[in-house]
Order: structure tokens, then C-alpha cells, then sequence
């Protein structure tokens, strides 16, 4: 039975519409537009009915504050309403609602708004849910053909989408960077973190698999997987404008080897000029490029690894995220199981 969220400050209303869904769907009824923000942090309703006018925080306010609680943006939201004007119709709508009904209403017409906008949703879930799944098989499908050109074992990019995952969460849980990282977010660098060496692809095989150092002509034809990766991401991004977590891999595959201390490229960011998820895929990076097999070296242990990534840190890597990945790295640690995932052990450039 699906859950409705009834906001409203008039008692008489939320009575003669709790009557009405009574039996239909089950309710949560509240008086105010805070208790609702409450309510729907800890729980998701199904659709939300809300009043306008009510003190304190109106429904238009209380609308704005809904977007930015986790996974209720897509909630739908209709407002439920005496004021019958054109210019409240209009602004809820623009405010995003998803409709208008004036109140009093009749339970019949109540029911059937419901019930086409509850069936909407669940449809615009079912078809996003088809779509990631896609998008999800080009991932892998992408990983796999990293590993084709390459011939060793380990898992590498979907490990390292693992560990910003991990090392990102950690830094939520001790308040980092609250000001542009929560879970939303991290959702987003995750998903895009596959994406970092999709520049490699056009780096030749011969530089890839070349068993001793790069010439200075060699590294700098290498580097460039950077700017074409990021290049690349641009194009679909373009093309696919509504998948946000495109931004953050367009980022992820230019600026993943940034130095904290200025000295990486493409660009030579230092610090905080550096995106944040470019500082946290490069100690991802780094640590995990440690643990499989190159052309020019063998693999390090993950206790060898954990030890370059913290010789790196303040110069090479953001410090607050090495910090993170110290606190989580026995979770890390526990990622490199052959059984976890595929190849990808492009040369660690």
C-alpha cells in the first residue's frame, strides 16, 4: 500500500482528508512544513500532498527544503490548497510541483489524481532503474575492454570506483568537506570513477606495455590520455545532458593526476584548485596502481601500498584524504580478493 505524506496546519483538513484515504493507502499526516522535512529524512513517502499557506514555512519553502533531503527530490509533490488563484496554480508549478488540487476536494477526483501520478512515478522509476542498468553494462563493458589491451589481472577500475566510494564515506562520517560532499554526491563521483583512464584508449599499446622508463617524448605523448579522456567524457555529456555524474567523470579524467603540491598535470592545480573528486580518485588511484603488475615492476603488497600512499601525502595527495583512507584502509585491504572483479592493469602513469 503506497504511503502518503499529508502537510497541512488547518486540523479540519487533515481530518477530512485522512477520511478520504482512509482504507486506500496509508498516511502520515502532520501539521507543519518542518515536522514534514522530519518526517521525510527519516522515512520516503510515496507522494506528498502539501498546503500553501501555512506559518512559519509556507509550501513553498517547505518545497525548496524537500529537493535537498536525500532521495525525496523525486518525490512527487502536489499542493493541496483553498487559494484558487491562476498566479498560486502557476507558481507551484514552477516551484515543481507536480499538481494543484483545490481543496475542498472530492475523494473520487483526490483518488484519481493519486493514482496517475503515483503510477506515473513508479514508471519514471521503473524506466531510470532500465536506464542505470544500461549504463551499468557499458561500465563493465567499457572495463572489460581496458582489459583487452592489456595482460594482467586485478580489477583496477572497478576497484578504484569501490574505493572513493569507501574513502569518500569516511570523510562524510568525520564532516570533510561538508560544503560540496554528501552522499548524493558521492553517489555521483562512484559512478563516474570508472570513467578516470577512458583517455588511455588512445594511447598506444607499445607505451602501454613498454617494459623500461618512458623517453621525455614518450611520457608527455602518455600524459595526454588526460586531456583526451576528458575530451571524450565532454562529447557524451553533451549528448546526455541530464546524467549529472558525467560532470564529475569529465573532471575525474582530466585531473586525476593532479600533484596536491602543484607539480602534476595536465594542468598543475595545487591544493584545492585541484576538484575534490580528482583528490580523492588520485589516492585511490595511487594505491591501487600499486597492487598489480606493470611492464616495469611487480605488484606491491597492500601493506606496501598503504606505504606509498602515505610517503605521498601533502605532496602528491590531499592530506584530509589520505587521512581518510587510513581510517578505512582495512576495508580497502579487504577489496583485493581475486575473486572481487576483472582485469584492468593499464600502466600506472
Amino acid at each position: 500500500m503506497k504511503q502518503i505524506l499529508v502537510v497541512d496546519d488547518n486540523m479540519v483538513s487533515l481530518k477530512q482528508v485522512a477520511a478520504q484515504l482512509s482504507g486506500n493507502y496509508e498516511f502520515s499526516l502532520t501539521k507543519s512544513g518542518k515536522e514534514a522535512l522530519s518526517i521525510c529524512a527519516a522515512e520516503k513517502p510515496d507522494l506528498i500532498l502539501l498546503d500553501v499557506n501555512m506559518p512559519d514555512m509556507d509550501g513553498f519553502e517547505t518545497l525548496e527544503q524537500l529537493k535537498l533531503i536525500p532521495g525525496i527530490a523525486d518525490v512527487p509533490v502536489i499542493f493541496l490548497t483553498g487559494d484558487s488563484s491562476v498566479e498560486t496554480e502557476s507558481k507551484a508549478l514552477m516551484a515543481g510541483a507536480r499538481d494543484f488540487i483545490v481543496k475542498p476536494v472530492d475523494k473520487s477526483i483526490l483518488h484519481h489524481r493519486l493514482e496517475v501520478h503515483l503510477q506515473l512515478h513508479e514508471y519514471q522509476s521503473n524506466l531510470e532503474s532500465m536506464m542505470w542498468s544500461m549504463e551499468n553494462s557499458i561500465v563493465i563493458s567499457f572495463a572489460d575492454l581496458l582489459e583487452c589491451r592489456d595482460n594482467n589481472s586485478g580489477g583496477h577500475v572497478l576497484r578504484t570506483s569501490k574505493y572513493v566510494g569507501i574513502i569518500g564515506k569516511e570523510l562524510i562520517s568525520k564532516g570533510k568537506f561538508a560544503d560540496e560532499l554528501n552522499e548524493s554526491v558521492l553517489s555521483e563521483m562512484v559512478r563516474a570513477a570508472p570513467f578516470h583512464d577512458i583517455g588511455k584508449i588512445a594511447v598506444s599499446d607499445v607505451l602501454l606495455h613498454k617494459a623500461g622508463a618512458l623517453t621525455e617524448e614518450e611520457y608527455a605523448l602518455v600524459k595526454e590520455h588526460t586531456v583526451i579522456g576528458a575530451r571524450v567524457m565532454e562529447r557524451i555529456y553533451m549528448r546526455t545532458p541530464t546524467r549529472h555524474y558525467l560532470l564529475y567523470a569529465i573532471m575525474m579524467a582530466e585531473g586525476h593526476h593532479e600533484r596536491y603540491d602543484g607539480k602534476g598535470y595536465p594542468r598543475g592545480l595545487k591544493g584545492e584548485e585541484i576538484p575534490l573528486c580528482c583528490r580523492l580518485m588520485s589516492v585511490a588511484n595511487v594505491y591501487d596502481a600499486c597492487l598489480t603488475d606493470r611492464p616495469y615492476r611487480r605488484a606491491l603488497s597492500p601493506e606496501e601500498a598503504f606505504g606509498v600512499v602515505m610517503e605521498g601525502k601533502g605532496t602528491e595527495l590531499d592530506p584530509e584524504v589520505v587521512e581518510a583512507l587510513e581510517t578505512c584502509y582495512p576495508k580497502l585491504s579487504s577489496l583485493n580478493e581475486p575473486s572481487f572483479g576483472p582485469s584492468f592493469g593499464l600502466r600506472g602513469v
